[in-house]
């Protein structure tokens, strides 16, 4: 039986191969189909994985409260001159202390100040914050020191910067024990000594899905807050042509680190019905965890795993009806060689097994083809939409995706060839012979 199957694979690999472009072309459906799934599952699961990367920096049990700004109003008169007082405050902060599950709190203030050295200025924020805020949003040093907690109460004027803010601030020379300026004469100006700088974190505004970062966090400076409260204050006042705004914003952001993953959500809800109190209807105030990014690329992932392999499936359907189609038209070009077979005592399953060899063998060679297109366009998909547009788009190419279609190709050799095979065998011989 082994010996009678080798042979019939190599019948079926030499009939094959007398019609190469023939069998290519059947097979076709099925290298797109495969190639679609491996592409289309690769770059659902590289999301999933960025958004990993980025929970990772931001902290998994991290939860972020911030102020937002009301909406302008229509009234031109009161866009000239106007009072903004809204979003966190230190009762606030004091408040979300009181709350089981929080490990380590956090309060930031971007006192929305100009960040100089001599006569270079650069869009960097400065940000007013507890010596904390490196551990809990991972911001790690790539040299010198965070200001300790000493250096806080104390009220020293340090400064820690993002990798972008160093470069932009100190192209040639090393930043570490430097000064910048930070605020203008008339809202006030404080001279920081940079400490530290901090790696590289590729944080920005837009970059996740759940609307977490506002800006980049490679050009903050970091320094402390009772400078901030010593020097700004809590209003931050901007003129322009068009009259002049005043912002009464003693906290900008607050982040909680709850204690584990599943006290994150229990605790955003607590946090968010302690500020409602102050806060109704949280118009000025936001509350977002970094999970959700994880949460939201999840859901989209199988959303988007679900339509594409749906829409792939239906290629591989094609490609099986093709296969049943041209091997419809063999059976009938090879009539005679069906009924000579039979005749020398050939059984019937001895003719369908013939023919299913023959299916499987298209279908999977489509497959292995397929594969072979799938994982080179996956992994050539990420530089070539860089070189395009200079935007980063992973993709993570899943073993489950490459064994499932090659899998499901083999089986759809099998199913859509089964018919032309039993369609074959069933042949009468005698009428067979006869055919011209």
């Amino acid at each position: 039986m082994f010996n009678f199957f080798i042979e019939t694979f190599v019948l079926g690999l030499r009939n094959l191969r007398l019609h190469k472009l023939r069998s290519l072309l059947t097979a076709m459906g099925i290298i797109f189909g495969v190639a679609a799934v491996i592409i289309m599952v690769a770059i659902g699961e590289g999301t999933k994985q960025a958004a990993l990367e980025q929970i990772k920096q931001l902290g998994a049990t991290n939860i972020l409260l911030r102020s937002t700004k009301p909406p302008e109003s229509s009234d031109a008169s009161s866009r000239t001159s106007r009072v903004l007082d809204y979003g966190l405050r230190m009762l606030d902060l004091a408040r979300v202390r009181t709350l089981p599950g929080v490990q380590v709190i956090v309060p930031l203030r971007d006192t929305e100040q100009k960040v100089v050295r001599n006569d270079v200025r650069v869009d960097a924020s400065a940000i007013a914050t507890t010596p904390d805020v490196f551990e809990v949003i991972n911001l790690r040093l790539s040299r010198g020191q965070t200001f300790s907690q000493i250096q806080y109460d104390r009220a020293e004027p340090v400064a820690v910067i993002g990798y972008k803010a160093a470069l932009q601030l100190f192209p040639y020379e090393d930043p570490i024990g430097n000064t910048i300026q930070v605020g203008t004469g008339s809202t006030g100006t404080v001279i920081l000594t940079v400490i530290g700088v901090l790696d590289p974190t590729g944080l920005r505004a837009g970059a996740d899905s759940a609307g977490i970062m506002l800006r980049d966090l490679d050009q903050d400076v970091y320094f402390p807050l009772t400078v901030s409260q010593n020097v700004f204050g809590t209003s931050i006042t901007r003129r322009s042509s068009g009259g002049m705004e005043r912002k009464n914003v003693e906290l900008s952001e607050i982040w909680l680190r709850a204690t584990d993953v599943s006290a994150v959500e229990p605790l955003a809800s607590a946090a968010e019905n302690v500020l409602s109190d102050l806060h109704p209807g949280l118009t000025d105030v936001t509350v977002k965890a970094p999970i959700q990014i994880l949460r939201n690329a999840e859901r989209l992932n199988r959303m988007f795993n679900f339509i594409m392999v749906g829409i792939a499936s239906f290629s591989l359907v094609v490609g099986g009806i093709g296969i049943m189609n041209i091997m419809l038209a063999t059976v009938t070009e090879r009539t005679k060689e069906i009924g000579i077979r039979r005749a020398l005592g050939a059984k019937r399953h001895h003719i369908t097994l013939q023919f299913l060899i023959e299916t499987t063998v298209i279908s999977l060679s489509g497959g292995l083809i397929g594969i072979t297109v799938g994982t080179i366009g996956a992994s050539a998909l990420p530089p070539l939409v860089r070189l395009v547009s200079g935007q980063t788009y992973p993709t993570s190419i899943t073993t489950w995706s490459v064994l499932g279609s090659f899998i499901v190709s083999g089986a759809i050799g099998i199913g859509f060839g089964l018919y032309p095979a039993v369609m074959a065998a069933r042949m009468n011989p005698i009428e067979a012979l006869r055919h011209e």
